[in-house]
């Protein structure tokens, strides 16, 4: 079933084309609520509430995005919402030392020549990144999401969100070196 198929079911009153909906976007809910609230049951309950606005407002949604776009713009907005209203510090910070520590660790020949640890060292760099660097990176790469797909869910000017993007690659490039250019660029 199409995302409109599943929408025009569930303006309709149907409740199992909810769940559909639910199960095949949960996963976009809990990933873009925890990149900024790292407790587990805050995550949770926040999710919980995100899909109670998507059910109330899903008679308004008329495709003019995407429905994952305005599914993540929800899930941002109540995340972004809850951290303010609780004085959770979103991560401006990079912590270059910190990952360079991490980096020599894994320098070894016989370390890098596993692809997994490779991922994991990748993994660990954008973890590194501030919250809105890791946010938009991920939603282009991962996410295969577009500028103003990007731009509508942050609320962020366009030309912010490819500064943010151009700074954390820069960023991740920086902080591998030499490394980085042989093990995943080349």
């Amino acid at each position: 079933m199409t995302d409109k198929e599943i929408v025009n079911l569930v303006q309709s009153g149907d409740r199992m084309a909810y769940v559909h909906l639910v199960e095949r976007h949960q996963r976009l809910v809990w990933y873009m609520i925890s990149k900024l609230i790292h407790d587990k049951s805050d995550v949770e309950e926040l999710a919980q509430d995100v899909f109670l606005k998507i059910f109330d407002k899903i008679e308004a949604f008329k495709f003019e995005s995407k429905l994952s776009t305005w599914i993540a713009t929800i899930a941002y907005r109540t995340a972004m919402n809850f951290a303010q209203k609780k004085k959770i510090p979103i991560d401006e910070g990079f912590d270059i030392d910190r990952l360079n520590n991490y980096i020599v660790d894994y320098k070894s020949p016989d370390k890098l020549t596993e692809k997994a640890e490779i991922k994991a060292l990748v993994l660990e760099m954008v973890e590194q990144l501030p919250q809105q660097y890791q946010l938009v990176l991920s939603l282009f790469h991962l996410q295969e999401m577009s500028y103003p797909e990007i731009a509508e869910i942050t609320g962020m000017p366009i030309g912010t969100v490819k500064n943010y993007l151009f700074r954390a690659r820069k960023l991740l490039k920086d902080g591998f070196g030499e490394l980085l250019k042989e093990t995943i660029w080349d």
